[in-house]
Order: structure tokens, then C-alpha cells, then sequence
């Protein structure tokens, strides 16, 4: 079959081609209904899709942006990337979602594919491990926000929740209903939302006057975190209250209860930072930290968008914060 031109589609509908472009560009101003009507039904019937490749040639755009999640198993991460998605569909962008897997080399690879793809920005959840890469591309002014965690030394906009004020208000909480072995548990302390959250655990540990039981600190990868738990459990005094880091963690500290017979509510307290999709239908009391990922995704891809459009503004930090549920 011979390809479908603009050309072949303003001949079906009686117009012109420069009618039929400012059609397929939404500029709809000094078009009238039935206009717009005959192009979209000559549309139909050719079967005429545009030549995106050509029209990202000349407005030196490709209208796609990228998104980088560190882990889409977070489903804060999956919220997010909606917010991000749902804004770009109505301005007319394109996102494509790539899952790193908290593994810089990935998040590299990915970075590189997109830029070879000529997206016109990234959203990053950075692994913070690719610090050269990031430079270089504030450097050469290219569109890019970091969400969920921070990189020292960069000047980037960046979207983050208060993890350490929200961490510290929990386990202030633990404190005031007369808990004094309080757990954390989180996994590998590499990146700023889990040091920042384990800050904020000292802090309201210090200022309540309790020393930290270096038994009660589980940090481990998912896989190790099972084991470790169960040493916890099975301490002679073992916690009464723990802080679960996010919401893997938290189900593998719920697994290790179940396995142990230990109630939540009943034979110890727990908190979770994380969005938890099921958190409002839960019987047992679990008090959640809950980030306002809609409005942090939606900022973020503002963001991106006025970089894309060189709006000339100078790169900040927006800090969100979280709520006890």
C-alpha cells in the first residue's frame, strides 16, 4: 500500500495543507467545526497516521519526555508516575517509564537511551550514584527534575517529601504511649529518603532521652530482610513499637509477625512510611506516613514542562509534606 500523505488528506477533505497541519498541531483558533470535522473524517477513512519523526525535525522537539523510576514496586513510585502521566497527556506529551532498579548502571543505560531517542526531559528518582551523568546534563542546560530523593551538590529542581520531620513526629508518638524499645528497619542506607528517615529515628530517640539498641537497626536488602527479622523477634526483649521504612519492608515485617503470632495492636506497634493503596481499609491499627504523591508528580512535571518551554527560572528544592494516618 502507498503511504498516506498530509497531502492526499487536505485533498479528501477540501482544504488546504497548511489546514490540515494546523489541524494535526491543535490549533484549532481560526477553525471552524465542520472544518475540523471533514479533516478528522478524511483521517479515518485514509487510515493517515503523521510523520512524527518528521515533525520533531523541524520544531526540534519530539513532544516525549522520560520518566526513571528507581523501583516501580513502590507504589508511591507507580502514584507518582500517574500524576506525571496524566500531566503530560493533557499537554500533549508522551512519557515513557523506565524501571532502574535502584541499579546505577541501569538508570545510566536508561538516561543514555532516552537522550538517544532525543526526549525533550527526564524525571528522575536518582539512585544518586551516577553523579558525573547528572552533571552533565544541568551543565549543558538540559530539562530534568529529580523526585523522591536528593543529590548533594547539584543545582536541579528537585521534589521530596520531609522524611526526616515526618520520622521524628512517629517516633515521637511511639514515645508519648510509653514505648521505649522502638525498632527501624529500612533497607541499605544509600540513598538521601532512608538516611534522611533514619536521621529523623535518632533524633526523636535522642531527644526523648533512649539509647538505641543497635539490635533493634535492621538494614538489609529485601531478600536479607526476612532473617533479620526474625532475629528481632526472637530478641528475649524483643521491641514493642517498630518503624517500617516503606512499604516493602513493611510487608516483610508483617509476614515475620504473622509467622511469629505476634498481633499488631496488641503485641507491638507499627508505622510505615509509605503510601499504602489498601492503608484505609485495614482492621489493624497501623499508623501510615502518607506522601502526597498526586501533587508531587504534578509539580514535577510542571517543572519539566517550563524547562522544555525555557522558562527562566532558577533551580529549588520543593519539599512536600507528609501526614500521619
Amino acid at each position: 500500500m502507498e503511504k498516506v500523505t498530509m497531502a492526499d488528506v487536505a485533498k479528501a477533505a477540501g482544504v488546504s495543507k497548511s489546514t490540515v497541519s494546523q489541524y494535526l498541531n491543535n490549533r484549532f483558533e481560526y477553525m471552524g467545526e465542520k472544518t475540523k470535522q471533514k479533516i478528522e473524517e478524511a483521517i479515518e477513512a485514509l487510515g493517515y497516521q503523521p510523520n512524527y519523526i518528521a515533525r520533531s525535525l523541524k520544531q526540534k522537539r519530539t513532544s516525549m519526555v522520560g520518566i526513571i523510576v528507581a523501583n516501580i514496586m513502590h507504589y508511591f513510585s507507580t502514584e507518582v508516575s500517574r500524576a506525571i502521566e496524566d500531566y503530560c497527556n493533557h499537554h500533549d506529551l508522551h512519557a515513557i517509564v523506565c524501571n532502574a532498579d535502584d541499579d546505577p548502571e541501569k538508570e545510566k543505560k536508561y538516561i543514555d537511551m532516552l537522550r538517544a531517542k532525543q526526549v525533550d526531559g527526564l524525571i528522575i528518582f536518582p539512585t544518586g550514584q551516577n553523579n558525573q551523568l547528572y552533571e552533565n546534563m544541568i551543565r549543558q542546560g538540559y530539562p530534568v527534575v529529580f523526585v523522591d530523593r536528593k543529590v548533594q551538590n547539584l543545582s536541579v529542581f528537585s521534589i521530596v517529601t520531609d522524611n526526616r520531620e515526618s520520622t521524628n513526629r512517629a517516633i515521637q508518638q511511639f514515645v508519648a504511649k510509653g514505648h521505649r524499645r522502638i525498632a527501624f528497619a529500612v533497607q541499605p542506607l544509600k540513598v538521601s529518603t532512608r538516611t534522611e528517615r533514619f536521621e529523623g529515628y535518632q533524633q526523636a530517640m535522642k531527644d526523648a532521652g533512649l539509647e538505641i539498641n543497635p539490635d533493634y537497626v535492621i538494614e538489609s536488602d529485601i531478600p536479607g530482610m526476612k532473617s533479620k527479622l526474625e532475629e528481632l523477634f526472637s530478641l528475649e526483649e524483643r521491641p514493642t513499637a517498630i518503624f517500617a521504612g516503606n512499604d516493602r519492608v513493611f510487608l516483610e515485617v508483617v509476614r515475620c509477625l504473622r509467622d511469629k503470632g505476634l498481633k499488631i495492636g496488641q503485641d507491638i506497634e507499627l508505622v510505615v512510611f509509605d503510601n499504602i493503596p489498601f492503608a484505609q481499609v485495614v482492621e489493624t491499627p497501623v499508623t501510615f506516613i502518607i506522601q502526597p504523591a498526586s501533587e508531587m508528580g504534578t509539580k514535577a512535571a510542571e517543572l519539566l514542562f517550563e524547562q522544555i518551554n525555557k522558562v527562566d527560572r532558577e533551580p529549588e528544592e520543593f519539599v512536600f509534606p507528609s501526614k500521619l494516618v
